[in-house]
């Protein structure tokens, strides 16, 4: 398992236990625990850190998305491993860095989470309800390759 995917499946893990136990416990000791425990040495410990907190701290905002683009699915009636990875793809695709993450990569990530970790059909849900976001976004990746191959034809005419 490549260093990041294994990084989303410990975040996974710990907002999994944290929402399971009603956000009662301390998210960062149960992070540390979650890494200590099974991932020993992690690379990419910082990646980790910097995501489970990320989502931590806009976890109203990411559920208030969530219950826009799927208001027939109640976000306290999802699945816990959907909710958590839904939160994940959709952290990813809104905030994180698109150099480093870019939209399909998050989108295409969290569908692995929901098949590796959720029910039958949850890479399917997950995957509905980001890419609806996404061209909601009018598919940044895809603008951004436009701009970037519209400025490489305008230099090479200079």
């Amino acid at each position: 398992m490549a260093a990041r995917q294994l990084g989303r499946a410990l975040v996974l893990q710990t907002l999994y236990e944290w929402d399971f136990y009603e956000r009662s416990m301390d998210f960062e000791e149960v992070l540390e625990r979650n890494m200590e425990e099974f991932a020993p040495g992690f690379s990419e410990k910082d990646f980790v850190m910097k995501l489970a907190e990320g989502i931590k701290d806009k976890i109203d905002e990411l559920d208030g998305i969530i219950v826009k683009s799927a208001p027939e699915w109640p976000v306290s009636n999802l699945p816990i491993v959907d909710r958590n990875v839904l939160r994940i793809g959709l952290y990813e695709l809104l905030f994180s860095d698109r150099d480093e993450v870019p939209p399909r990569v998050a989108i295409n990530e969290a569908i692995e989470l929901a098949k590796s970790y959720g029910g039958q059909n949850s890479g399917k849900f997950v995957n509905g309800v980001l890419g609806t976001i996404y061209k909601e976004l009018g598919e940044p990746d895809q603008k951004e390759e436009r701009h970037k191959k519209n400025k490489k034809e305008k230099e090479d005419e200079s």
